[in-house]
């Protein structure tokens, strides 16, 4: 696909979100579709693996979001490359034919390889399905709106992985860890492939039109170069991916540790589902607002500021035993996050030619989600060794860290 080529002559395409909301607001519900399918898991899973298969090492519990991390790292890595040579719509069906198996694997899984094999799936799904949600209503929007666009897209996601996680504890607590609380994965997985099947419509004319009137036009670079750019090379990409990564570590480690945290303090699945579901929600709901502000204030300060707050958040989780500090632990942690996520993929948009956006987004979020693995492995062996309050200490510390980080190497790239 040649992404620089011009849009034909009486062509209707046009960019922004009123003269595209019908498609906008399509893949906005299939994108809470997409997120729907993590929030299954994120109350039941982990306590699947210490009380229905009596797992005692957290390390091993926490093995499913390494599989699912890695799977969804890699996943994105190709998304971008994919998306540009067969278009977006392929990638994202794609997405969803390989999601499908998931629950059914979760909810017949005879040992605890089956949840490990099953996010791995988890992991190609949510790579390739919810990069092309991203990267179509970018195309759709044009540069002029790029904050609105993420923040919507990744408040539809991430309200319903909170919504979901709240479901999913409240079924368990009155069914049990499975079959019932996965029941709803399948719903989404069915309902989410055939939206994409028969409604999306690709983008690429879209993007054809912004980048025939782009002001800097490029020749052609290589993958490679695009990963040395957006890795390391250039410093804004430089200071965005590693801050994607850390604000992933931490929510990789939040999935993994929190349920099991919370219920060494005795405390029932159901209320373990509330916490876990106010986080994602507050992330989800005030994206709304952090994603259209970055496009008026600029990135910058809200991503340097959302790193301090999710990191206070974390502190104050780790240093209280009661449920109440608990929900202001979630809610901090839910309104930094809300600060960075659609702030941190607006700057790496703005940061790249619309020729290579898709890669670079696509090396951005390899980066970012490698931080599931990472934070879940690394807290996992932190608490094995010292106990999982030490684990959530030593992740708030490392999330300040990349703020001070991004505080000192990221130019704003504020559009004013």
């Amino acid at each position: 696909m040649n992404e620089g080529a011009s849009v034909s002559p009486g062509s209707t395409v046009r960019l922004g979100l009123k003269e595209n909301w019908r498609q906008f607001a399509l893949l906005m519900l299939v994108n809470a579709f997409v997120g729907g399918m993590v929030g299954v898991e994120r109350t039941v899973v982990p306590l699947i693996g210490s009380e229905e298969f009596g797992i005692t090492s957290t390390t091993l519990v926490v093995s499913f979001i390494v599989s699912f991390g890695v799977v969804k790292a890699l996943a994105n890595l190709v998304s971008g490359q994919l998306a540009d040579a067969w278009d977006r719509k392929r990638v994202l069906v794609l997405g969803w034919l390989v999601g499908l198996p998931v629950p059914f694997m979760i909810i017949w899984a005879p040992s605890w390889g089956w949840v490990i094999a099953a996010n791995a799936l988890l992991g190609i799904n949510q790579g390739l399905a919810w990069s092309m949600t991203v990267i179509m209503k970018v195309d759709l929007v044009g540069p002029k709106s790029r904050g609105l666009a993420v923040g919507l897209n990744e408040f539809a996601g991430y309200l319903a992985v909170g919504v979901t996680a709240f479901l999913t504890g409240y079924l368990a607590s009155r069914y049990g860890l499975r079959p019932a609380p996965i029941y709803l994965g399948m719903g989404y997985a069915v309902i989410g492939a055939v939206l994409s099947i028969l409604l999306v419509r690709d983008t690429r004319d879209h993007l054809r039109l912004e980048a025939s009137a782009h002001k800097q036009q490029t020749a052609p670079i290589s993958f490679r170069e695009v990963f040395a750019l957006t890795s390391f090379r250039d410093r804004n990409l430089f200071a965005a991916s590693q801050a994607g990564l850390v604000n992933n570590l931490n929510d990789g480690m939040s999935w993994g540790i929190f349920p099991l945290f919370f219920a060494s303090f005795g405390l029932g699945v159901e209320r373990i589902g509330i916490l876990k579901a106010i986080y994602p929600a507050t992330w989800g709901i005030l994206q709304v607002v952090t994603g259209p502000l970055s496009d008026r204030w600029g990135r910058k300060g809200l991503i340097v500021a959302g790193m301090w707050v999710q990191a206070g958040g974390l502190f104050l989780t780790a240093a209280t035993s009661r449920f109440e500090w608990w929900l202001v632990g979630s809610l901090l942690l839910g309104l930094g996050t809300a600060m960075v996520y659609p702030s941190l993929i607006a700057a790496v948009s703005d940061a790249s030619h619309p020729s290579w956006r898709a890669r670079s987004l696509s090396v951005y979020r390899f980066w970012r989600d490698l931080g599931y693995a990472i934070g879940a492995l690394s807290a996992g062996l932190i608490a094995d060794r010292f106990g999982l309050s030490w684990a959530i200490t030593s992740i708030a510390a490392l999330t300040f860290f990349s703020g001070a980080i991004v505080a000192v190497a990221m130019r704003d790239t504020a559009k004013g």
